[in-house]
C-alpha cells in the first residue's frame, strides 16, 4: 500500500549543506520494487515546495536505515557535503548509535559482537559464516544493557561497521533475535509485530565548518519501547 505523499517528515536540523529528520517507521529510503513512497521523495517535494526551488532538487543519500527501522537520518543537501560525509562514512568518522529490544535476558552488561556476514541478493538474507567465505565482510557493533522488562532487553548499540540488516542479524545469532523481527526472529515473534530497533544517535563532524555535532533522537512513547526506563 503507498504511503501518503504529504506525510510530514520531522526535522531536527537543516542548513545549506545538512539535513537531518526523524524517518518515520515502515517507509524505504529510497524508491524499491514495491513503488511505496520513500524518504528521497517526500524530502525532495518538501525542500522544493519550502524554498520554491524550480528543477530537481538535490539530495545526496550518506547512510541507509532498513524500511521498518525508524530514527534519526542525514542527508546531504550538495554533492561536496555527500563526498565528504560519504568519506566520514567509510573512515567510521561518522558514528550510529541505536536502541533495540532483544528477546530474553542478556547477562553481559557490555559486550562486542564481532562477525563476518554474507548477504543472498537474490532473498535478501544475511547470515553469520566464516572469515573465508567468498563475499563475507567483517561486522562490528558494541552494546550496552540499559533496561529490562518483560522478559526482554533493551540495549544501546554503537555500530562500528554498516552492513546489511547487521544489529538484527548479529543479535538473533548470539540466541537474542530483536522484539518483532520477522525475518531473523519469524520463530519467536507475531506477524504484524514492529521491529523494535530504533536510530537514536549520529555523531559526525560538519563537511564544511568541520564543527562536531551530535543528533539525537528518543524511540516513540508506544508498546514495547515504553515498557523501559530510557534513563
Amino acid at each position: 500500500m503507498n504511503c501518503d505523499k504529504n506525510i510530514k517528515i520531522k526535522i531536527l536540523y537543516e542548513d545549506n549543506h545538512l539535513l537531518v529528520v526523524e524517518k518515520p517507521v515502515n517507509i524505504p529510503v529510497q524508491k524499491d520494487n514495491t513503488h511505496d513512497i520513500d524518504m528521497l521523495t517526500i524530502l525532495k517535494d518538501d525542500i522544493k515546495l519550502r524554498y520554491d526551488k524550480p528543477g530537481n532538487v538535490y539530495l545526496g543519500l550518506v547512510h541507509r536505515l532498513d524500511r521498518p527501522v525508524g530514527g534519526v537520518m542525514v542527508f546531504a543537501k550538495t554533492s561536496k557535503a555527500a563526498s565528504r560525509l560519504s568519506d566520514q562514512v567509510r573512515t567510521r568518522g561518522l558514528n550510529k548509535t541505536y536502541f533495540a529490544i532483544a528477546h530474553g535476558s542478556i547477562k553481559e552488561k557490555h559486550g562486542r559482537l564481532e562477525d563476518y556476514l554474507l548477504k543472498d541478493e537474490k532473498t535478501n538474507m544475511v547470515s553469520v559464516v566464516s572469515q573465508d567465505v567468498e563475499g563475507a565482510k567483517q561486522a562490528i557493533l558494541d552494546y550496552e544493557v540499559i533496561d529490562a522488562s518483560r522478559g526482554y532487553t533493551l540495549v544501546k548499540i554503537n555500530l562500528h561497521t554498516g552492513r546489511s540488516h547487521q544489529i538484527r542479524v548479529q543479535f538473533s545469532n548470539m540466541g537474542h533475535p530483536l522484539y518483532g523481527d520477522q525475518r531473523y526472529g519469524k520463530n519467536v515473534n507475531k506477524v504484524g509485530q514492529q521491529i523494535a530497533l530504533w536510530s537514536c544517535g549520529i555523531s559526525l563532524k560538519h563537511p564544511t565548518t568541520k564543527e562536531e555535532l551530535d543528533f539525537i533522537c528518543i524511540p516513540p512513547d508506544t508498546e514495547p519501547w515504553n515498557w523501559f526506563d530510557f534513563m
